[in-house]
């Protein structure tokens, strides 16, 4: 239930289609709004990263279909200025032949997929869909982060240390000593760590505490 709860809570995913090929846009909108997916159309980079910074852009649902050659900022160019702006949202390239070795180059600084011109329309939305999926995956992900976030922040100054002893795995009787406690008073403070933090078990507790930690 929790989870579906989260899904629903985020605005649809949008998908953003970068192109300065204006016949192009034309046609990926209109196979777009065929099957009911949200879209919007820019007829350069330059555009899209304005609209990028606008205040209320959705710069978390949804993925970006980005033509690889175009005038004044490319699309490779572009992909280092959203990485610099922190943008989350996977991004389709597409590509003409000549440009493969740059694209492969793109899919290293974390592209999710290329596709070569000329293409079918249903390569295109296959690969729409398995970028929305990832993105789906990282927005729960960073939900859960958020949520676990809010949960650390309820421990008292005496359950947050208790809880850094725990995930170091220290026995109970070792935290008592190091904490100059009664082994009864850590296992209570234990009990109120588990209660705040939602959790069942010791793995449970270690999982969400880990992976809400910021990478080294």
């Amino acid at each position: 239930m929790q989870n579906n709860q989260s899904e629903s809570s985020l605005s649809p995913p949008m998908v953003h289609v970068v192109d300065d090929d204006e016949a192009v846009l034309d046609a990926v909108g209109m196979l777009l709004d065929s099957i009911g997916q949200l879209n919007t159309c820019y007829k350069d980079a330059q555009v899209f990263l304005n609209a990028y910074n606008e205040p209320d852009f959705d710069k978390h649902n949804g993925c970006i279909v980005l033509d690889m050659r175009m005038p004044v900022i490319s699309g490779i160019e572009c992909q280092h200025r959203l990485e610099e702006l922190g943008c989350s949202m996977p991004i389709i390239f597409v590509t003409g032949h000549g440009d493969i070795p740059t694209a492969v180059e793109a899919m290293k600084q974390g592209a999710v997929e290329f596709i070569q011109k000329p293409y079918r329309e249903q390569q295109l939305i296959d690969a729409i869909q398995k970028a929305l999926q990832i993105n789906l995956k990282t927005q729960k992900q960073t939900k859960k982060v958020q949520q676990t976030h809010s949960k650390l922040a309820l421990l008292t100054k005496r359950e947050t240390q208790i809880l850094e002893a725990v995930v170091s795995g220290k026995a109970n009787k070792v935290i008592a000593i190091e904490l100059h406690l009664s082994q009864r008073t850590v296992e209570i403070h234990r009990a109120h760590v588990m209660d705040k933090m939602e959790v069942k078990s010791l793995a449970e507790l270690v999982k969400i505490v880990v992976d809400a930690s910021p990478a080294e």
